[in-house]
């Protein structure tokens, strides 16, 4: 539970704030050079899923997105043997959720404001995102690193009698 008021809500909190200046401040139509050829803050919209995909389903990802947030909410909530880096990672998915959902609900899109041009193929800009789709991206690579490890451990051996 520590993890949401530690982890979650201050990461919800920076998405909300970050996508707040980002429509006071960038018109959709001019985007703000930080690093010249690299990196831009712009304003952009996204109705769909990860890159753009799957545009027009506002409302299916409302429902999924509804969805996801419960359950990764009751798994944090849950009492079991602690483990901190499933915690953590569950925490970073939460804030990720609640951050995209809650501009789905307000805006119905989600507003995507960082972007990256790596200048290589299929990286020509990287596609737009923002603080949520972050702890996201974060949280899945945090869930196989740490599925790989939990693999490693040596299995529990059984008491003798």
């Amino acid at each position: 539970m520590r993890f949401i008021f530690f982890l979650s809500l201050p990461l919800y909190a920076l998405d909300q704030w970050t996508k707040l200046m980002v429509l006071r401040s960038i018109s959709p139509d001019e985007p703000r050079a930080v690093v010249p050829d690299f990196f831009n803050l712009v304003n952009v919209t996204n109705d769909g899923a990860a890159f753009g995909s799957f545009r027009g389903n506002n409302t299916f990802f409302i429902v999924i997105s509804a969805i996801a947030f419960l359950v990764v909410l009751a798994l944090l909530v849950r009492r079991r043997p602690p483990d901190v880096w499933r915690d953590a990672s569950l925490a970073l998915l939460l804030a990720g959720i609640l951050g995209n959902l809650t501009d789905r609900l307000l805006y119905g899109h989600v507003i995507d404001f960082l972007l990256f041009d790596l200048h290589m193929p299929y990286a020509h800009p990287w596609p737009a995102f923002n603080v949520a789709d972050s702890c996201i991206s974060i949280a899945v690579v945090s869930f196989v690193l740490h599925s790989f490890w939990q693999g490693k451990r040596p299995a529990a051996r059984p008491g003798k009698l």
